[in-house]
């Protein structure tokens, strides 16, 4: 009878587990519910970049951008800002957007609503001070939700992406981003890259390569006339309304 006890305690909570997280994140993924993975601007692609900022490769992101005059929107973690505030305040000094990825890299599906509330107020409370302005935009690490996450982020625009190229392996920025991003210049789209290597799953060195291949990918792109715009430049085209 114990052992009985014992899987039905599991089964039941795997069940809770599949309705609180799983499923909502189905839900609002596949049928786009209160998030946005296009940008409404058919001319331009968003590059957006998550998990910095980096101390060691942020700054030679920033520098790539500045070379090209690219604005670029940045998700970032709240415990890595608080350690490197001046990166966010370069970002935002050069014309980037700032928007939050929680203060630890920490899926939705493992926090109470009450616990998410406090990654983003953490989060907004830290981007503020470097920036001086309110934060608009959030995106939940890896993409994960909760059966409150539209709730608790009400007051944002969720950005997630519709072109993903695993860039957080070594091996796949040195054989195929290139490629991958050449393939992908449709107008519209949102570019999810990655400019920290420390998170789960992720090699540490991944973004150097990333990086390498983004300018060349910049390269190409000036002389192909591929523009680049950011969520606040869409943003102030569209203010009255939180849809990009």
């Amino acid at each position: 009878m114990s052992v009985m006890i014992i899987i039905m305690s599991v089964l039941f909570i795997i069940f809770l587990f599949l309705i609180y997280a799983v499923l909502p994140t189905l839900v609002i993924r596949i049928f786009g519910l209160s998030i946005i993975q296009r940008i409404s601007d058919e001319r331009s692609i968003a590059l957006t970049f998550d998990d910095g900022p980096d101390p060691d490769y942020t700054p030679q992101l920033l520098d790539l951008l500045k070379r090209f005059n690219v604005k670029a929107s940045f998700f970032v973690v709240g415990e890595k800002v608080k350690n490197n505030p001046e990166l966010v305040r370069r970002m935002h000094a050069e014309g980037h957007t700032i928007g939050i990825h929680h203060y630890h890299h920490i899926s939705s599906w493992i926090m109470s609503p009450f616990k998410l509330r406090e990654q983003l107020r953490l989060t907004e409370e830290l981007i503020t001070r470097c920036t001086n302005e309110k934060v608009h935009f959030y995106r939940p690490p890896w993409g994960h939700f909760n059966l409150f996450s539209l709730l608790v982020g009400r007051q944002y625009s969720i950005i997630m992406w519709n072109k993903i190229f695993k860039d957080w392996k070594t091996e796949v920025c040195k054989e195929s981003l290139l490629e991958k991003l050449h393939a992908n210049t449709e107008g519209g789209s949102i570019y999810l890259l990655h400019d920290s290597g420390v998170t789960l799953g992720a090699d540490r060195e991944a973004p150097k390569y990333m990086i390498e291949k983004l300018e060349k990918f910049l390269e190409e792109s000036r002389r192909n006339r591929v523009a680049f715009i950011s969520l606040n430049e869409l943003y102030q085209l569209d203010k009255n309304t939180r849809v990009i």
